[in-house]
């Protein structure tokens, strides 16, 4: 029961990854591919009805981390409290900025909350690439399973490591250019004109940043955590997860050269998603490596709810999951197309 609840909040943060993904990744590039105020605008319409929609993934993954492994929530809540804040907080700032920004005309409004969009949508795309960074990396637990860190301290691994050190900082730099690809190709198929023409172009030079950055976090994860490279040689099978992350990868090379906006952009979902179950996979059946001592680690069996809670939660996860999936469908049906200069309520 445990691993079957740790592959279903694998799939949910994935799913909000690739979801949430895509809108952060237009904040981060729309100062790039929109020169004046009604090319933003058309950015910010081409995530409009979505945005907040995509969020409720990352709230369901969290709840239903909560459910099924309490031990992990309250030792991550309590170790990465500060980063956490600082995500809440951006977050904040981001919807805001999404709402607020149409209610005035006034140049300066428009600017300040047009940078508030760019950079929170920024800060959090990496923040996110370093907590991964975090997990895999391991934190400095105790024989309680609690631990705290500051949000750096001399950037080097070790026992003593901070939020940010050289490896989290890489992967968040990753985190960071592939959403902004993924962005860029959403912004593509969303739109038409010469904000499409330049989505496409910054598309295709993220990727082979991605492409780099790809390798190096590879190579560099499987030097400081042993637990990945030990888990592909105990089960061959697993190399399918990296597999599925190449596949989407050069898929979305070849599409973007046949300028297919749609088959690109699903590319990209593919290669987010592989490269996520790969991390997932690698890592199993740890939840939360220890830096301390290998012993003190969280894993499935530790962090985990009692039996009968998770199978009956099971039920219910399912009866959610499926309104959610439901509402998700009917929305991207609903705004399915091509995004208009024509404002709409509250700007998009």
């Amino acid at each position: 029961m445990p691993t079957i609840w740790f592959c279903l909040i694998a799939v949910m943060i994935a799913a909000y990854v690739v979801l949430d993904g895509f809108d952060l990744g237009a904040g981060v590039i729309h100062f790039w591919v929109a020169k004046d105020d009604a090319e933003r605008q058309l950015v910010i319409r081409s995530i409009g009805p979505v945005w907040d929609g995509n969020e409720v993934w990352l709230i369901a993954a969290g709840g239903t981390l909560y459910f099924a492994f309490p031990a992990l929530y309250a030792s991550s809540f309590s170790g990465f409290y500060l980063p956490l804040m600082i995500v809440l907080w951006l977050l904040i700032l981001r919807g805001i900025a999404v709402e607020f920004r149409g209610h005035l005309t006034a140049a300066v409004w428009l600017k300040f909350w047009d940078v508030v969009f760019a950079g929170s949508s920024l800060l959090l795309a990496v923040f996110y690439g370093a907590a991964l960074g975090n997990v895999v990396r391991g934190v400095p637990l105790n024989e309680q399973g609690y631990f705290f860190e500051a949000l750096w301290t001399n950037f080097r691994l070790g026992q003593n490591t901070g939020i940010l050190d050289w490896y989290t900082i890489i992967v968040g730099v990753a985190a960071l250019a592939t959403l902004a690809l993924h962005g860029a190709l959403w912004v593509g198929l969303k739109t038409d004109g010469p904000v499409q023409a330049r989505s496409r172009s910054l598309a295709r030079r993220l990727w082979w940043i991605t492409l780099a950055l790809t390798i190096l976090v590879t190579v560099v994860t499987f030097s400081i955590q042993p637990e990945v490279p030990a888990n592909l040689t105990t089960h061959p099978w697993g190399y399918v997860f990296p597999a599925i992350a190449l596949f989407g990868l050069a898929s979305m090379w070849w599409f973007m050269r046949c300028q297919n906006d749609f088959k690109s952009f699903f590319a990209s979902c593919i290669y987010i998603t592989g490269m996520l179950t790969s991390v997932v996979f690698g890592l199993y059946p740890l939840v939360l490596p220890a830096s301390t001592n290998p012993a003190y680690s969280l894993t499935i069996q530790n962090a985990k709810a009692g039996e009968y809670g998770l199978r009956i939660g099971l039920v219910w996860w399912i009866i959610g999951m499926a309104l959610v999936m439901g509402y998700t469908i009917h929305v991207y049906r609903s705004f399915a197309g091509k995004v208009s200069a024509d404002a709409g309520e509250k700007g998009y």
